[in-house]
């Protein structure tokens, strides 16, 4: 398996472990997993309802852009960056999208 194969089935793999959520609130909220491999955008959204409160939420959403996989964004407290690590991706190919470019450079991944 190549370098981005492997990339997009760990991405997968973090999303889909996000999937199962162990509360009665999650009875009323859709859990959508969104994969775009000819594109390489991968999205975990919650959808629905809390009571009267509209839930749609972007959980994660990964890119793969130029080799690098871009964290986009993370609302979790799992930081899907050490995630990745953990699972194989080395930090120099883990962009955090969400930091401001001029942050970049402080964190211990990849700046772009």
């Amino acid at each position: 398996m190549d370098k981005l194969d492997n990339y997009r089935e760990i991405i997968i793999e973090v999303i889909k472990s996000f999937t199962k959520p162990n509360s009665a609130y999650f009875s009323e909220i859709d859990v959508q997993v969104i994969i775009d491999r000819e594109n390489d955008h991968y999205f975990l959204y919650y959808v629905g309802w809390d009571e009267l409160e509209r839930i749609h939420d972007c959980i994660f959403h990964f890119d793969i852009i130029e080799e690098k996989v871009w964290l986009q964004e993370d609302n979790t407290n799992a930081e899907a960056a050490l995630l990745l690590v953990g699972k194989g991706i080395p930090k120099s190919d883990i962009v955090l999208g969400f930091q401001a470019p001029y942050k970049r450079q402080y964190t211990e991944f990849a700046v772009a």
